[in-house]
């Protein structure tokens, strides 16, 4: 399983992109948590933490897109850096500054969010150019995803423990320098130097004029619905079997289960129609949602929610190649944001429909939103199937030095993003 991995992990550029792109988005990671402990430290409600924190939310999906085609436009390295740069200093306007005055703790978070670079959709923009054959860009989307889990799992455990070890204020200060850092290696490497977007046809819809893509930024809200809504739903489950620590052993099951479920979904090469194989993934996801309504003692339980994250990094990694595929020429940056965008509103969503929910019919019905949302997800891709099996590329783009005259032309994934 491991071998295909560390293939692509001895390309050369790849492990250094790899890592500073998650390095860079840690502040991302875990601007939730930071925020929160840092108001609670600053005397704050509940209700104050958790506004800020959907501000930040709200803007960073507004900001991905945004960022996205700029970067397509103007390449990553004038866009990327100053974007975390400008995104760290406005973080630590709020810890210096503090909640008050409000409007300078709003504006400062909302500043954060927006310009947070869109690193995530970059480094996908840029395995293409790194990785010359298509199972390995393949088998990198499923490593990225992988990757996210472990960031996700990593990152929130960072901020605790610089919140114990100095500050909360000092969290905020240190993820934000450590941000900056992983862009600046990013973008100071060759391949994200000499990226360049294919040409592009002027258009104000950018990405968004693919129907394929909008067929699966449909489906991808309600799979964000699904994860934002079983965050919620453990809440009381975790509440009547343990408290605290029993919710800290769900979330962990969820991003085990993903963990595992990307990397055998990586260990191998897959045959067939990716379109299709993601209809297959997304139903296992709602299925494996199902047995969460059982609700039984806290181990058992433990062991649904690895299930119930299993399926849900192949779905991603999949989604990946699609959007590659259908992401019209010269919008690959900005179409792999457009699925983060859509995944974070999804989550945000699901948060907010689960709580009344729960508050309605308790833990189990709030187990059930997933699984439905899981559902509609699946209805999505079945109901425009014949629009995402329709590959919106085709084109071949040169390899090779500009003088060469013998260089050859190699068909290449999605949208012919080249270096």
């Amino acid at each position: 399983m491991a071998t295909g991995y560390l293939e692509i992990l001895r390309a050369r550029h790849a492990t250094r992109l790899l890592v500073g792109t998650l390095v860079g988005r840690l502040p991302n990671a875990t601007a939730a948590i930071a925020i929160v402990l840092f108001v609670r430290a600053q005397g704050g409600s509940y209700s104050l933490a958790g506004a800020l924190a959907a501000v930040y939310g709200v803007a960073n999906a507004v900001g991905q897109p945004v960022l996205g085609r700029l970067v397509d436009l103007r390449g990553q390295p004038r866009v990327q850096l100053p974007a975390a740069v400008l995104s760290a200093l406005a973080m630590a306007v709020f810890a210096f500054v503090g909640i008050e005055p409000r409007a300078a703790a709003y504006a400062s978070v909302a500043a954060a969010g927006l310009f947070t670079p869109p690193l995530e959709g970059g480094l996908r923009a840029l395995w293409s150019s790194v990785l010359h054959r298509e199972e390995q860009v393949h088998r990198a989307y499923a490593m990225d995803a992988v990757a996210q889990e472990v960031m996700f799992t990593v990152g929130p455990l960072l901020v605790t423990v610089c919140a114990s070890l100095w500050s909360p204020q000092a969290a905020l200060l240190v993820l934000n320098v450590l941000g900056v850092l992983g862009a600046l290696s990013v973008v100071v490497s060759a391949p994200s130097r000499a990226w360049r977007s294919a040409p592009r046809e002027a258009h104000w819809l950018g990405a968004l004029r693919s129907p394929g893509l909008l067929a699966l930024l449909g489906a991808f809200l309600f799979v964000g619905v699904a994860m934002g809504s079983i965050t919620v739903a453990s809440v009381p489950y975790a509440d009547g079997h343990g408290g605290d620590h029993v919710y800290g052993w769900l979330m962990a099951g969820l991003g085990f289960g993903a963990l595992i479920g990307g990397m055998a979904y990586g260990a191998r090469q897959w045959a067939g129609e990716p379109a299709r194989r993601l209809q297959v993934l997304v139903a296992f996801l709602a299925v494996c949602y199902l047995p969460l309504t059982l609700m039984p003692g806290a181990v058992a339980m433990t062991f649904l929610t690895v299930l119930a994250g299993v399926f849900l990094a192949p779905v991603i990694a999949c989604a990946f190649v699609l959007v590659d595929r259908h992401a019209p020429a010269g919008t690959v940056t900005e179409a792999f944001s457009w699925l983060v965008t859509m995944f974070t509103v999804g989550a945000s969503v699901g948060t907010g429909l689960a709580g009344p929910v729960v508050e309605a019919g308790g833990a189990q019905w709030g187990f059930a939103v997933p699984a439905a949302a899981g559902a509609v997800a699946l209805l999505v891709l079945i109901s425009t199937g014949r629009v995402l099996a329709v590959a919106a590329h085709g084109a071949v783009v040169a390899v090779g030095s500009e003088n060469d005259p013998n260089r050859a032309l190699e068909p290449r994934l999605g949208s012919g993003d080249r270096a």
